[in-house]
């Protein structure tokens, strides 16, 4: 285990959801995604564990997340005390605690396919890639592997060059920052084109343009775009990158075949009616396709 830089000091920070939250929901879903880095189901009831390089200074930080009382939401950040703002920014950006989702329930009342899923975790909302830079890592790592596969090779580089932080009494570990990916050599399972392309990734980051908030200022299939101009990030990834780093809340995923198939199922329609089912979930297609992709149910 790590310990963070001696300038961290321990600070709350209270914030306002807006929108059903029910943090029990969050505990249940980080417990089926263990291999998640950044984030983890804490040891106290209800509460949310997270480890991660903030995405200004790229210094590492930590911080517990409890729900103290309806709507409000308590932060115990662990950062230097002019960090403090923005690390608590970026766990609600995280958690998607940062979009008012208090029109997201009738959404979910106008379709009864998606109201299925939804059943499984009412007070959940997406859980992200801690940045839009962890989450173009592990774009170009996934390429032409299995999901497990991937999340065995980005678990090995958290481990060798992130952090291991212990949060709330549950050790937590976060991906390397971008400072920490250079000069990954072949003992760590990728081609010598992946490890150029992460280095790229690392200082494309360095640099603003993965930053977050710049993202989420465009319009979706804008951000897609600019993040597209980066080496080895095609649609799909970029996709991944603002709607599952940025947090994008209304980005629909088309380029994701795997998602698009099992609407096509549940729908029983064509592509033409996965789009126009996705239509009718805006302003929230992005959580919507996060309960589709990642919330189990009984399929019986």
């Amino acid at each position: 285990m790590t310990s963070l830089e001696s300038s961290c000091r321990n600070s709350v920070v209270d914030v306002e959801v807006r929108g059903g939250v029910d943090l029990a929901d969050y505990a249940e879903h980080l417990s089926r995604t263990p291999l998640r880095c950044g984030v983890a189901s804490g040891t106290a009831p209800d509460t949310v564990a997270l480890a991660f390089a903030e995405e200004r200074t790229w210094r590492y930080v930590s911080a517990l997340v409890g729900l103290p009382a309806p709507g409000r939401l308590r932060i115990e950040v662990t950062a230097a005390s002019k960090d403090v703002r923005a690390v608590a920014d970026q766990v609600c950006r995280i958690l998607s605690l940062d979009v008012d989702g208090s029109g997201f329930p009738m959404v979910v009342a106008g379709d009864p396919v998606l109201a299925r899923r939804v059943r499984a975790g009412p007070g959940l909302r997406p859980a992200l890639f801690c940045s839009p830079y962890e989450a173009a890592c592990w774009a170009v790592v996934c390429h032409r592997l299995r999901l497990t596969q991937t999340d065995a090779l980005v678990r090995r580089i958290a481990e060798r060059r992130g952090r291991t932080l212990r949060v709330g009494g549950r050790e937590v570990v976060c991906f390397p920052a971008p400072r920490d990916l250079r000069g990954l050599d072949s003992s760590y399972g990728l081609s010598g084109v992946k490890r150029r392309r992460l280095e790229a990734v690392a200082e494309a980051a360095l640099v603003g343009e993965l930053d977050a908030s710049r993202l989420r200022e465009l319009p979706a299939d804008e951000a897609v775009e600019r993040v597209r101009e980066l080496s080895g990030i095609g649609l799909s990834s970029a996709e991944l990158v603002v709607g599952r780093g940025a947090g994008h809340p209304d980005l629909f995923p088309e380029a994701e075949s795997h998602l698009v198939a099992a609407l096509r199922r549940y729908y029983d329609t064509d592509d033409a009616g996965v789009l126009a089912a996705a239509e009718r979930w805006r302003p929230y297609r992005g959580w919507a396709s996060f309960f589709f992709r990642e919330v189990p149910i009984d399929e019986q």
